[in-house]
């Protein structure tokens, strides 16, 4: 672990000098995938280290974003509270859908995780006096970030460079307690669970209780990403929860390699990178990337985090 944590550093220290090279592109990119990686961070929590596939991580996300958006459009209530109450709200929504869900194995607990997002979904879509209906809630504002002109260095850069910079410090926090959660015996207890739950339940292990408490767990760092992705997108719309954006962050797991703690990050990159340069070339973009992607997913069993640690380790043996 000692030996990655200067690699991690690097990384962060090269993320918060972006804003400085003076392109809106380059800080609208890097925070899409600053939030994309916790999203989907979040989920390998699930499916990487609990060995709970769910096809509808989407719902927490939406959840996140439009208790975020509702509170700071509609109430004024301030960024510093409504965020972490989207969390709360997803963890708790997180909590009782699980409740259900984790009495199911395999297929039939995936599918009843896409039931239960595509309600959310059906309700984000028809409440038009909450959530605005199929119009959503555009015009989310910023949070009030004028303070951070008055760090030095900071003063002459955008407020979309502000955004951006607490973007990156709150994913930080937001990942580091995340790694925390995995590496602790509690994260060591999912991964027994993950190998073989029958025997985790022969010891004496309440395979459930921990299923349900990672579900939740999830789901909260699920409506953090949300409610900044709602921000950042300045507006929050039905689609944050519907299946195809569980299937976006589905696929960044498992391209990057969900048997990794950083390998959902390197997905969220990727595939960001690749939607953001294909589509702006040709008009056939959904083919070509479906195409990169499958050669992708079956040239990479482990991810490409994985392919990239058995490279190493076969350099290492030279």
């Amino acid at each position: 672990m000692s030996r990655r944590i200067p690699w991690v550093l690097v990384v962060v220290l090269i993320a918060m000098w972006i804003p400085w090279l003076g392109s809106r592109f380059y800080t609208f990119i890097a925070t899409d995938i600053a939030i994309l990686a916790l999203f989907a961070l979040s989920l390998n929590l699930l499916l990487g280290y609990t060995g709970l596939v769910s096809f509808g991580h989407a719902a927490y996300f939406g959840i996140g974003a439009y208790v975020c958006a509702i509170l700071m459009k509609s109430y004024g209530v301030p960024f510093l509270l409504s965020f972490p109450a989207a969390g709360l709200a997803a963890a708790f929504f997180a909590l009782v859908f699980g409740f259900f869900c984790v009495r199911l194995t395999k297929i039939y607990f995936a599918m009843l995780t896409l039931a239960f997002a595509q309600i959310v979904w059906a309700i984000c879509f028809k409440w038009n006096g909450v959530t605005g209906g199929e119009q959503g809630l555009p015009n989310v504002p910023y949070p009030e970030l004028a303070w951070m002109a008055s760090i030095p260095g900071l003063g002459g850069l955008r407020a979309g460079d502000h955004f951006y910079l607490a973007v990156l410090v709150l994913v930080a926090v937001a990942v580091a307690a995340l790694h925390r959660i995995v590496s602790s015996p509690y994260g060591r207890m999912l991964t027994v669970i993950r190998e073989n739950p029958e025997r985790a339940e022969f010891i004496g292990i309440n395979v459930r209780l921990y299923q349900l408490s990672a579900f939740a767990a999830a789901g909260f760092f699920a409506g953090l990403a949300g409610a900044l992705f709602g921000i950042f997108n300045r507006g929050v719309f039905p689609d944050f929860a519907y299946w195809t954006k569980s299937a976006e962050v589905l696929i960044m797991t498992i391209l990057g390699g969900m048997g990794h703690f950083w390998g959902p990050a390197v997905g969220a990159m990727v595939l960001t990178l690749l939607n953001q340069e294909i589509t702006s070339y040709t008009q056939y973009w959904p083919m070509i990337l479906g195409t990169i992607l499958i050669v992708l997913l079956f040239g990479f069993r482990g991810g490409i985090v994985g392919a990239l640690v058995s490279l190493a380790r076969r350099l290492r043996r030279r």
